[in-house]
């Protein structure tokens, strides 16, 4: 799949071959404070758990996985935008709710890049496919990404313990719905 680019931004789905600016990314603690409480993750982490994560639920056809996102004049790497089925990690992952999620460097905040890149991924990736709707999750704290969740238009769905493989944690769950042309 190719994501056209919005208008400031451009779009690269991420491949193994990834695993040095997805760890960048991840040096920051506070764009790791609500992951994690503010730990960075070592380029080993990256290796042996985050990228066999991510190629676990890649598919290029669909559109599945993890796009970088960079400024399209400048070519700077602002961030990324994941997207996979909700509960993937489990016995019964969901095709038709897709959650959306977003890590992006801090110098970046609070210029609409994550509300730019997560509609344009969103909707190329829903435009002809059966997902009914898209999801988000974070922690009730991180105020920033509810913001964005609701920029795209979400509302809030429930409050509970997420359960993940790699930890748990309380989730605020926003979604969705898709609307088709």
């Amino acid at each position: 799949m190719y994501i056209k680019n919005s208008e400031r931004l451009k779009f690269r789905l991420m491949d193994i071959d990834d695993a040095q600016v997805l760890w960048a990314l991840d040096q920051d603690p506070e764009v790791m404070k609500f992951l994690n409480g503010g730990k960075s993750t070592s380029i080993e982490q990256v290796k042996s758990v985050f990228i066999p994560r991510m190629e676990k639920y890649r598919d290029s056809k669909l559109g599945w996985g993890i796009w970088q996102v960079a400024d399209k004049i400048t070519d700077e790497y602002l961030g990324w935008v994941l997207i996979r089925p909700m509960s993937f990690f489990t016995e019964s992952p969901n095709v038709n709710d897709l959650e959306l999620g977003w890590r992006f460097f801090k110098c970046t905040w609070g210029k609409g890049y994550a509300t730019e890149a997560a509609i344009a991924i969103k909707n190329a990736v829903t435009a002809n496919s059966d997902v009914t709707h898209i999801s988000a999750l974070t922690v009730a704290d991180n105020l920033a990404s509810i913001g964005v969740m609701k920029k795209i238009g979400m509302s809030f769905i429930s409050a509970y313990l997420h359960k993940d493989p790699i930890g748990d944690f309380d989730a605020v769950h926003y979604q969705m719905s898709v609307k088709k042309l």
